[in-house]
This record gives structure tokens, C-alpha cells and sequence, in this order.
């Protein structure tokens, strides 16, 4: 007789809390909402995290994983997305997981496991509540230190037909019941990356005058662009980070949503010629300190401030290296009067509309008429520039952005962000061989700056490179897995490409775009393809609101794409819906 196989693997054990009463409400509806449940969540992350399916019974599953933190991993994300994907039911329909897992020796065949330790994980399955997670000490030995998310102990609890008590842990994947904000719900948490991360948090403005809020923001964005210079760390875009501004937020629940280990926090206080400058550099897991600083200066000591500031957070997080690596490529610190342009500017770009990058042009030349010699103003301004030419399709602005961008690399910005500007001007001429020699530089230079990212994945998108694309709006989700904006503007334009319709109107969605009346066009054939032909109508007036008169030979033409089938399949859409120029 062959001898039984025997591995130690780890085991989550999962059943629908209520099960019973969703079927006596709705038998059909509930059936088709947990099949629906497997096939788009429970079943593709059990596949993500290498798990094995080994058992099925009604509502429950028993789950193997080769290693205890793939089986926390899978089943904390697992439940943030089934938590996410019902979260508009209503409350007597939304459908909730219990889980268990337990780590230990199995008896294996073909099909299914057996032992203790399968027996271990469905006793803990059922004093998790709904929507939870509950492990045993057997995986708490194994993921601790391992996983961002902290572990309540629940005491040693007597199970059936198990000999001795075994010690039950609750993972604690969001605060309730607390004065604090509800954590944010639009990403899934996320584990730190294997570099050295940190979130840099938008500085508190502890100024009398509200109106300096912009100086305390620029602030942490411009320590946030020192440290993405660093290859040496993964430093989240601030978009994400910026969303927790103005809350009393949790550090460890802020760890957990962006994925980092380290969050850096502080205040401004600008009064007359003098500023004080506090930061704090916070362990995200555990809470703890790793560094704290206040700087009392006079103004005209801002940038050595910023200097001291950026330098001592490298040095925290990954000593002389870091630290160097940002030496040599740092700027050289503007006048006092220039930087509070530059930052001015900075905040009219991060808004994105026609008026706002008009502003920003003002606000870049202004600084550099002060400071003609920086070079990161010089990559701003090609960017205002750019951005300006897409909402106008101005030629003239195309060759001022390059003139500027040019003129930052001449000056010798390190940041990529020039490279990455010129690489879309030459894309959106249609020169493409000569785009992807700049924006492999630019990604050489700075390959976590989103501002690079976010350029090179658009060049990608009209070049007809989708998967290349896909794999940039994916990269910059992770660095920026709550932003809203130009994320899911370019996911949205892919995903319609690759004929992902779902997921593309998904992402026009999240992008909640209010300004650009090509994005509008864009949704309009995106729901044209859907059969949704009313709503699509309403989304091409509103880009007709936007741009009075434009006609899809007015689309056609200033199309970026260097494929005919590309601009094709957008005017197909279009068409689906009705859409054509006869009205």
C-alpha cells in the first residue's frame, strides 16, 4: 500500500455568514451572487497567491497555500474586494465571508487534504465575524513582522476533537468604531514593496493666514520629488498620499492603504521673515519614531532646511547611500521669490484644466524670471506647455514646451521629467522611434516618478504598444494606488483599446473627468460599445460643451495614434452609439 502523502502547507477554511438567509430571501439572486463572487474575486486571488482549491461544499471552501503569508495576503484582499464590490447593495444583500487559517502537516491526494490542521482552520473560520479574518498561533509565528496589518490576540480557545487549546488571533484590517475618518476604500491594502518606501503626508499649515496652505503643501511635494529621485527607494506619488490631507489620520491604517513601512508627517508656521518646520519620520507597522526634527529658520534659509530635511529622511531610511544618490542629483535651491512661484505653479498643475496649466505657465515663467537657471522649473513649464497644447491642440505651445524641456536638460535635470516631456512631444508629432529614445532615458533616470510614468505610458498607449501601457497604468496604480485622476485616464483609454469595455468604463469612472472634451468622446464610444447608447450621447454632448462644433473628422484628425485600427476602433464606438457627423 503506498504511503499516504503528508506536507505542511497553510489552510483557509471560508464560509458565507447568513448563508441560510440569503437563500430563504432569494435563492436564484444568491446563487448568482456567490458564483459571480468565485469567478471575478474569491478564485483569481486564490490563483494570484499560488492557492489550491481542495474543497467545495455549498457556501464554503477549503483553500492550501504553500506559505502562511500568501494565505493572509489572499484572504485580507479577498475581503477588502468583496467588501468593495458590494459595498452599493444594499445591507440585507451584501454577502460576507468568515475566515480561518491555520497552518500545519496535512494528508494529501489528488483532490482534497485532511488532519488537524484543516480541522484547526474551520474552527477558527467560525469565531471570525463577518467580513473577517481569524488565524491560529501556527500562522501568527509565521507572518509576524512579515505583514502590515495588526494581529489582536483572542486568548486560547477549547475546540472539538482538538487535543489542547489552541491560541486565535483576529487581524484587524480597519478601525471601527473610532472618531477617526473611515479608511479609504477606493485601493486595496497593499504590502510594503521590498526597497525601502515611505509616504510623505501633506504638511499641516500651522499659519494664522489659510491662505499659505499652498506653501506647506509644496512643502511635502517637493521633498516628495527629492526622494522619488532616489532608485534606492519606492516612494508613493502625492496624489495618493494627499488624500488623506486635512485628517487626523491613523499611521498604521495610512502603512496599510499606501503599502509603505515609513510615513513622514509635520507642520508648517510661517510668521513674518521667520519659519518653523517640524517632521517626524514614523515606522507605519509599529508606530515608532524613527526620527523627529524641528527647524526654527529665517526664510531665507528655506532651502536648507528643505536640504537638512531630505537628506536626514534618506539617511533614516537607507543610510549614506540614499543619501548620496539625492546629493547628486539635487537642484540648485532657487530665490525665495522663485520657489513660491514654482510652488504656486505646482498647485495650479495638480488641478488639470485648461485655466489652471495657463496658470501654471504664468507662475513657471514668473520663477524663472526671478531664477532663469533652474532646471526643474525649466521641465515644469515644458509640462505646463504640453499640457496647454493637448486642451488647445496649439502647435505653438508644442514648440515652447520642447524649448523649455531642451533648456531643463541642458541645465542638467536629473528628475527625468524633461526627457519624459520631450519624449510626448515628439510621440504627439507622430515621431515615434525618436519618442522611445527619450522615454527610455527618462525611465533610466527616475523609474518611480509618476510624472515621468504617467508620460512614458501615454507614448506607449498611441504608439500602439497597449501591453507596454497596461503594464505603466498598472505600475503607476501601484505607486499611486489612490489616485483618481490620471491613472485611470490612461487605464481607461488601454483597457478600450484591448476591447476591455467593463473595465474601461470602470476606470472613465474613477477618472471623473470634468473638463476635457476628448475624454468625453472617449467614454461616449467606450458606452457606444456597451450598447449603452442613450448615456453615450449625453457623454458626447457634454465634450460638445466643451468644444462647440467638434466633428469625428475634427476626432480623426488630432488623433495621436499612430495605428489606423487604434483611431478606428474609437470612431467604431462612436458610431455604435450613433454618433456621427450628420448628428
Amino acid at each position: 500500500m503506498d504511503r499516504p502523502e503528508r506536507k505542511l502547507v497553510a489552510v483557509l477554511a471560508a464560509d458565507v455568514a447568513g448563508y441560510s438567509r440569503l437563500m430563504g430571501a432569494d435563492e436564484a439572486g444568491t446563487l448568482i451572487h456567490l458564483k459571480t463572487l468565485r469567478a471575478e474575486v474569491i478564485d483569481p486571488k486564490i490563483a494570484q497567491f499560488r492557492g489550491r482549491l481542495v474543497g467545495t461544499a455549498g457556501d464554503s471552501l477549503l483553500v492550501e497555500f504553500p506559505s502562511a503569508v500568501d494565505a493572509l495576503q489572499c484572504a485580507v484582499e479577498t475581503q477588502e474586494h468583496i467588501t468593495a464590490r458590494d459595498i452599493n447593495l444594499p445591507q440585507d444583500q451584501r454577502m460576507a465571508f468568515r475566515m480561518g487559517i491555520n497552518a500545519g502537516e496535512v494528508i494529501a491526494d489528488e483532490t482534497t487534504i485532511y488532519g488537524d490542521s484543516v480541522n484547526v482552520a474551520a474552527r477558527l473560520e467560525k469565531l471570525s465575524q463577518a467580513g473577517g479574518v481569524v488565524i491560529g498561533r501556527s500562522v501568527y509565528d509565521q507572518v509576524r513582522g512579515k505583514v502590515p496589518y495588526t494581529l489582536v490576540d483572542l486568548g486560547e480557545h477549547v475546540m472539538k476533537n482538538i487535543a489542547g487549546p489552541v491560541r486565535a488571533y483576529r487581524v484587524q484590517m480597519g478601525e471601527s468604531g473610532s472618531d477617526l475618518p473611515p479608511p479609504v476604500s477606493s485601493a486595496q491594502d497593499l504590502a510594503p514593496p521590498f526597497k525601502p518606501s515611505v509616504a510623505v503626508l501633506p504638511f499641516t499649515n500651522m499659519s494664522a493666514d489659510p491662505g499659505q496652505e499652498y506653501f506647506s503643501d509644496g512643502l511635502a511635494e517637493d521633498l516628495i520629488t527629492e526622494l522619488s529621485r532616489s532608485q534606492s527607494l519606492f516612494v508613493i506619488a502625492r496624489n495618493s498620499s494627499f488624500v488623506f490631507k486635512g485628517q487626523a489620520a491613523n499611521i498604521t491604517d495610512v502603512g496599510r492603504k499606501l503599502g509603505v513601512r515609513y510615513v513622514v508627517e509635520g507642520s508648517v508656521r510661517k510668521a513674518g521673515s521667520r519659519v518653523r518646520i517640524t517632521a517626524q519620520l514614523i515606522e507605519a507597522p509599529t508606530g515608532n519614531h524613527v526620527w523627529a526634527e524641528r527647524y526654527d529658520r529665517d526664510l531665507e534659509d528655506l532651502f536648507a532646511v528643505q536640504d537638512e530635511l531630505t537628506e536626514r529622511i534618506a539617511w533614516a531610511l537607507v543610510g549614506k547611500v540614499g543619501a548620496a544618490e539625492i546629493a547628486r542629483t539635487r537642484q540648485i535651491k532657487t530665490s525665495l521669490g522663485a520657489y513660491d512661484a514654482f510652488l504656486r505653479g505646482i498647485e495650479a498643475m495638480n488641478r488639470f484644466t485648461e485655466k489652471d496649466a495657463a496658470a501654471g505657465v504664468e507662475f513657471f515663467t514668473m520663477a524663472l524670471g526671478l531664477e532663469p537657471d533652474s532646471a526643474r522649473t525649466h521641465a515644469s513649464l515644458a509640462d505646463a506647455y504640453a499640457t496647454l497644447s493637448v486642451f488647445r491642440a496649439d502647435g505653438d505651445m508644442k514648440a515652447l514646451a520642447m524649448q523649455s524641456a531642451l533648456r531643463a536638460i541642458e541645465l542638467g535635470d536629473a528628475s527625468g521629467f524633461a526627457e519624459a516631456v520631450v519624449a510626448a512631444l515628439h510621440g504627439l508629432k507622430g515621431e515615434f522611434e525618436a519618442a522611445e529614445t527619450h522615454w527610455q532615458r527618462a525611465l533610466a533616470m527616475a523609474p518611480t516618478n509618476p510624472s515621468v510614468l504617467i508620460w512614458v505610458g501615454y507614448i506607449c498607449l498611441w504608439s500602439g504598444q497597449l501591453t507596454k501601457a497596461r503594464e505603466i497604468g498598472e505600475r503607476l496604480r501601484r505607486l499611486s494606488p489612490l489616485e483618481h485622476r490620471e491613472v485611470h485616464e490612461l487605464l481607461a483609454f488601454v483597457y478600450y483599446l484591448l476591447g476591455e469595455y467593463e473595465a474601461s468604463l470602470e476606470s472613465f469612472r474613477r477618472w471623473d473627468n470634468n473638463n476635457y472634451n476628448r475624454g468625453f468622446a472617449n467614454l461616449a464610444a467606450c458606452l457606444g460599445q456597451l450598447g449603452r447608447a442613450d448615456e453615450a450621447r449625453l457623454a458626447w454632448g457634454r465634450c460638445l460643451e466643451r468644444k462647440p462644433e467638434f466633428t469625428l473628422d475634427d476626432y480623426k484628425r488630432s488623433s495621436p495614434y499612430r495605428r489606423p485600427q487604434d483611431v478606428e476602433h474609437w470612431l467604431d464606438g462612436l458610431r455604435k452609439a450613433g454618433i456621427t457627423d450628420d448628428g
